[in-house]
């Protein structure tokens, strides 16, 4: 069907103004291709994609990168001011200590004859010559602590890299991963709606503008009708055999007989109109439809026996695909619930990370990069939540029920469809039947009519009765034909079976 549809295009392509000719498939093709809602199922799909293999990752590590720069008015002091005073005038501080002990050493020393009077005299004047340069290298030497315990820290660079791997999270990550499943099911469950009410709609439409031909072909075959006998009865009146008021009938069947050709024929290329933007075409397009020149348009016994066999409430069950996105809805809910559980259960998780930082941290605050690797677990659990957990969980499943219900609600009503599309597909095979016996009984009549109107034993208004008949036998056939033909889109629509 694509090479046919494909040479078809080409051909429409080179030969604009050429007529068109469209089979049902070929209209379904284009509609499909076409429809703005398919093309908008088509996105969601991707996204629905996009997001299941977003839901996969939340499974593998995650690794950040953090890094920045920070100035501080002040730096970290190890020391408070008092011990850095201190450490400033360590010398001074000491030999201030030393110089008031020592020359009471000196004098009990030579008391008790350790040393001599003349020795404690001298040693007590180096230590005056010698004091003050002590002192200055005691200060020196404890600035140079003071200095050394500075850390530098008021321009602070650091970068770290952090992994964090999933160990559990109360199944959050895999009724997550679940969700974005169904979610995907659910818009394929979309699609499958779409096309289907796409065909159905193509199909109405389709077999509208093919009996809407038929009928402008009875219309015009009625016109004719009405038209010989308006000539007839013309030439009786000239004889004197009829009068004028029987003309007067006559001209006024003609005159709607016209009116009738009319209307149909705007109802004809208003419905091709409909029909070529269903089916993406420029509206103005000239098309004919592949059945517009049948006669039956009644289908064969093979294709009722398909589809009036089996269990039809089992098949609408299993095919349809309202009752597929309300499982889908259901499902969600469920697994709504597991996520709503999760996040009141304990999660554990694996982290590790390397630290980068100047001034460097690790070895008196100097003034490079270095860093520190880092491993450990992380455990959440949570205490007590005022029974929060509980009471989202329950209105959860109060969802999951609700969704349960609306299931439950279109099967019942789909099953109640069922019924109604059977009975309207046997009422319809019935006034088909009833409409072929009708036009047989119509067509004799007219003969007869015709005949006796010739023969002179009966009046044009007898004939007129005839045609009017005649067409609504005709106009009868054809609209059961097409009720069929509807009646059978339906049941296989509500079967969730058209293709």
């Amino acid at each position: 069907m694509k090479k046919k549809l494909f040479l078809f295009l080409l051909t429409s392509t080179l030969t604009a103004s050429a007529q068109q000719v469209l089979t049902l498939e070929e209209c379904r093709e284009l509609a499909l291709r076409n429809n703005k809602q398919l093309s908008a199922t088509h996105v969601k799909q991707e996204v629905a994609e996009n997001l299941r293999k977003a839901a996969r990752t939340k499974y593998l590590p995650k690794v950040d990168v953090v890094g920045g720069y920070e100035f501080f008015s002040r730096e970290i002091s190890l020391l408070s001011k008092d011990q850095r005073a201190e450490f400033s005038n360590l010398g001074t501080t000491a030999m201030g200590a030393i110089g008031e002990r020592f020359p009471a050493m000196l004098t009990e020393m030579a008391m008790k004859g350790l040393i001599t009077p003349e020795m404690a005299q001298q040693t007590g004047a180096i230590m005056g010559q010698i004091g003050q340069p002590i002192a200055q290298l005691g200060n020196q030497f404890g600035q140079k602590i003071s200095d050394a315990l500075k850390t530098d820290t008021k321009n602070i660079w650091a970068a770290s890299a952090v992994l964090r791997q999933p160990i559990y999270m109360g199944g959050a990550i895999t009724a997550a991963n679940r969700m974005a499943e169904i979610n995907k099911q659910l818009v394929a469950n979309e699609e499958l709606g779409a096309v289907q009410n796409t065909l159905k709609n193509i199909d109405d439409v389709y077999w509208t503008v093919v009996s809407l031909k038929q009928k402008q072909l009875l219309a015009n075959s009625y016109r004719d009708l009405v038209q010989q006998l308006n000539s007839d009865v013309h030439k009786m009146i000239d004889e004197g055999i009829a009068t004028r008021a029987t003309g007067l009938q006559v001209d006024v069947k003609v005159n709607e007989a016209e009116m009738q050709v009319t209307q149909v024929e705007n109802g004809l290329a208003l419905s091709k109109m409909l029909l070529c933007q269903l089916c993406g075409l420029p509206i103005g397009s000239e098309i004919t439809l592949a059945d517009e020149g049948k006669t039956d348009l009644g289908e064969n016994a093979e294709t009722m026996q398909q589809v009036s066999g089996g269990s039809m409430t089992d098949v609408a069950f299993e095919n349809r695909a309202e009752l597929k996105m309300l499982q889908n809805v259901v499902d969600l809910s469920e697994q709504a619930t597991k996520l709503v559980r999760a996040a009141y259960l304990p999660q554990v998780a694996l982290t590790g990370g390397y630290l980068l930082s100047n001034p460097n941290l690790f070895n008196g605050f100097e003034r490079k990069f270095a860093g520190v690797w880092n491993v450990g677990v992380m455990v959440r659990v949570p205490v007590w939540n005022w029974f929060e957990g509980v009471y989202k969980v329950r209105a959860s499943r109060a969802a999951t029920t609700i969704a349960t219900i609306e299931l439950d609600d279109a099967r019942e009503k789909i099953e109640l469809q069922l019924e109604q599309c059977r009975f309207k597909l046997k009422e319809a095979e019935k006034r088909l039947s009833m409409a072929s016996k009708n036009l047989t009984s119509a067509d004799e009549n007219l003969r007869c009519a015709n005949v006796g109107f010739r023969e002179g034993v009966m009046e044009a208004t007898d004939v007129m009765a005839a045609q009017t008949a005649w067409q609504l036998a005709q106009s009868q056939k054809i609209d059961a034909e097409v009720e069929v033909r509807l009646a059978r889109v339906a049941l296989n629509k509500a079967l969730g079976t058209l293709q």
